[in-house]
């Protein structure tokens, strides 16, 4: 059977959506309960198992995203986003050693923490846990489907998963895969589902079962997430927003300031933890500013600078309030001359998203306030907001980045996707 054939088979199978929703979190409830008892060994097993079957269908993969991408050229999808939705060998490979690394983790599940002994004898610890059953909603990009899955199958956890319309054939494709991954590992089915409609309604129903679906985490645009977190009855994980920030401080070295102010920006303008605003200490401004313009000049980056930076830099043009609060995910950057760490904080208080912020300083009394003041998921000193990510955290990989306090904050890798509870260990002791 096709990977085409496939979906067409499931999709036409799904009848009303509200009871398709209700049966798929059902099955994620009973397999959720199975995956309590589900070793590192077999959960490795069934990793391992999907990644060789995505090398055997890697035609059938590329064929269904070839439909996929052809479908999204016709209905003028921009190229920005046809870019997400392509596979071709080198992300099917990156997917298939993406499964080996989830593998290779630590398993998070059955760890305990803390445990120590009482006066009463018992001793008391945390266990670390699944969560139950995660969904996940996300847009274009099809390898998400099976990052989403690994993540969750290695953290114990079932998944319902929905992926965006524009990449339903690519998402069925893998969907079977990992369906076989499960089967030749002995899982159940239910550990992993791959939502088979591109109804709207779906989204609506996965949102507001709380009896069978314990987190939602959505991935993509801001109107997404905005809904979700509006409407869902079910606890999100997520971030809005990164309007990320630099800030140059009067002690910093300017070599260091130049090369993670230009880092920043420019290594990659689409991510949620690409600086957008720059904060340059007023001593600074006359001798770097120019310094830092000809090295965003020669990458195309177009400056909106504040009054005192237009002072020095005269070209640049003028920053309007909209800026300090822009998420540009472009080459576009805005500057704002402050008197000081007082002033750099109190613009980040009014404008972060509290996604990730970063201070160059030598001034380590600095650098500590900075770290203890700054509001954000991920606070750093001397390093580029670019390092605000799961891989490079050491977390192996990410579901996805929460800006909220409780749960999850910053990256999400593993751990992110468990929760404790307390355990007791005793012999025989009675409460007096």
């Amino acid at each position: 059977m096709t990977a085409h054939a496939t979906h067409s088979d499931h999709a036409e199978g799904v009848g009303d959506v509200a009871a398709y929703m209700q049966r798929l979190g059902q099955q994620a409830r009973e397999a959720a309960t199975r995956m309590r008892r589900v070793d590192t060994a077999a959960k490795n097993a069934a990793l391992l198992a999907m990644a060789e079957r995505l090398g055997e269908a890697r035609a059938e993969v590329l064929a269904a995203n070839a439909r996929d991408l052809a479908r999204g050229r016709d209905s003028g999808l921009d190229d920005a986003l046809l870019d997400r939705l392509a596979l071709d060998d080198a992300r099917l490979d990156a997917m298939i050693e993406g499964l080996g690394q989830v593998a290779a983790l630590p398993d998070p599940v059955g760890e305990i923490d803390g445990l120590h002994s009482r006066p009463s004898g018992i001793q008391v610890g945390q266990m670390r846990v699944p969560l139950g059953v995660i969904g996940i909603i996300y847009e274009s990009r099809p390898n998400v489907t099976m990052e989403a899955a690994s993540l969750c199958l290695k953290s114990g956890n079932a998944c319902i998963l929905r992926g965006g319309s524009e990449a339903r054939e690519s998402n069925a494709a893998i969907a079977a895969c990992i369906r076989a991954g499960l089967e030749r590992a002995g899982l159940p089915e239910g550990a992993v589902q791959v939502v088979a409609t591109t109804d709207r309604a779906a989204v609506g129903k996965l949102i507001s079962m709380p009896e069978f679906v314990d987190v939602i985490i959505p991935r993509g645009g801001k109107s997404l997430i905005e809904r979700i977190t509006r409407e869902a009855s079910v606890p999100v994980i997520k971030h809005l927003d990164g309007v990320c920030h630099v800030y140059l401080d009067a002690t910093a070295d300017p070599e260091k300031a130049l090369a993670i102010a230009v880092n920043a920006k420019t290594q990659r303008y689409g991510t949620c933890n690409t600086m957008e605003t720059l904060l340059v200490d007023a001593p600074l401004a006359e001798s770097l500013l120019p310094r830092l313009a000809a090295a965003y000049g020669e990458l195309g980056v177009e400056l909106r600078g504040c009054e005192r930076t237009r002072a020095v830099l005269e070209t640049v043009a003028v920053a309007t309030e909209d800026d300090w609060a822009a998420e540009y995910l472009a080459p576009v950057l805005a500057i704002r001359v402050v008197d000081g760490i007082d002033a750099a904080m109190a613009h980040i208080e009014r404008y972060s998203s509290r996604h990730t912020d970063a201070i160059v300083t030598e001034n380590y009394t600095l650098a500590r306030r900075f770290l203890a003041e700054v509001d954000s998921s991920s606070v750093m000193v001397n390093a580029s907001t670019r390092f605000a990510d799961g891989f490079e955290y050491g977390l192996g990989a990410e579901i996805g980045i929460s800006t909220d306090r409780l749960h999850a904050r910053g990256p999400v890798g593993l751990e992110g996707l468990t929760t404790r509870k307390y355990v007791v260990l005793g012999d025989g002791q009675v409460r007096q």
